[in-house]
């Protein structure tokens, strides 16, 4: 029998983390979450108290996740913005990611309906690409336009499947973002 606090109710919210990503989403019935972390409807519910708050626990772990896979100090010193961009797509689209990708992007989704849980998830994931970022191009305006471009490339790659088209797209504004530096030129 699980206990209501500890390690055995953090292990459960990792359970369905892991089901909302094999999923891509966070639109799985009670009734499917229960049977993918092997544990009846009633028990989540008794555990979490609502389906709100299981989501609210989901998305809280899938942030701390992500906070630590994107974080400056994974990069070595002195590594241009074009290495970490670079790096940056190849995790971001790498086919075991694929669940994650979708799963965030089901949470825009929601913010964009409206939920505010789902808006401060988004917020908190640009406040962290921009913090990483910036450590790499001091210019916030550029960093914001990069991640733009980022971000339209992560849903091209989504809809198409091609990796490629977005990693050109990205190691081009690099390059021109490097070259701009370089002349001391806006």
């Amino acid at each position: 029998m699980l206990r209501r606090e500890g390690k055995d109710l953090e292990l459960l919210v990792e359970k369905c983390l892991s089901a909302f990503v094999a999923a891509g989403s966070l639109d799985l019935s009670l009734d499917q979450l229960a049977k993918e972390v092997g544990i009846s409807k009633r028990m989540l519910i008794h555990y979490f108290g609502s389906r709100e708050t299981l989501e609210e626990k989901s998305l809280s772990l899938l942030e701390e996740r992500l906070r630590d896979n994107f974080r400056a100090d994974r990069f070595p010193a002195g590594v241009s913005l074009a290495t970490v961009v670079a790096a940056l797509w190849d995790q971001s689209t790498a086919p075991q990611f694929r669940g994650v990708l979708l799963l965030v992007m089901d949470a825009s989704r929601r913010g964009w309906s409206g939920s505010e849980r789902a808006r401060a998830f988004y917020a908190e994931q640009q406040r962290l690409w921009v913090e990483l970022l910036v450590q790499y191009l001091p210019d916030k305006l550029a960093v914001e336009e990069l991640l733009q471009l980022f971000q339209g490339a992560i849903l091209a790659y989504l809809v198409t499947g091609d990796r490629e088209a977005g990693k050109r797209a990205l190691a081009r504004m690099t390059l021109r973002e490097s070259n701009t530096r370089k002349s001391g030129h806006p």
